[in-house]
């Protein structure tokens, strides 16, 4: 059931970045709504290294919730676990991952676009773009809360 709903979220993800829409007719709002990629509400961290954009759901907040994460280029998060399993897409860019505690950039993995990741909870991991920026479409249950978990 979830690898389908990500994979909705995927189509719908991709389609909205990538796709232009004819307004020929006016769609049902109350059967379909969509954002088209220009409309899209990126907002910058506190740090100004990454984007993120709410698909729906909050992420700070009990239940579902997707998400776009725009990484930029040059951009690695430091080791972190998070409280619950995260699923994602790489949608455009090459996003780099890697596992344990100590942080070496140089040991990740690179997943390039369709890629499709498990964060599984409580597992240490950090990740980012390297050469590019790079966007993620993440799909969880909230709270999302990281917890940092690097040894010095």
């Amino acid at each position: 059931m979830r690898k389908k709903i990500v994979l909705v979220i995927l189509a719908f993800a991709v389609s909205a970045l990538t796709a232009g829409i004819a307004h020929a007719v006016e769609l049902d709002p109350k059967v379909i709504s969509y954002t088209l990629p220009e409309n899209i509400q990126w907002r910058d961290n506190a740090a100004h290294t990454n984007q993120s954009a709410i698909l729906y759901g909050d992420p700070e907040k009990e239940g579902p919730y997707a998400m776009l994460l725009k990484w930029k280029a040059g951009n690695m998060s430091r080791p972190h676990y998070h409280p619950h399993d995260r699923f994602f897409i790489v949608v455009s860019g090459t996003w780099w991952v890697g596992t344990g505690k100590k942080f070496d950039p140089a040991s990740t993995v690179p997943l390039p676009p369709g890629s499709y990741v498990v964060h599984y909870a409580k597992g240490i991991h950090y990740d980012g773009a390297k050469d590019g920026d790079t966007i993620i479409m993440v799909h969880g249950m909230g709270p999302a809360t990281t917890t940092p978990a690097e040894e010095k």
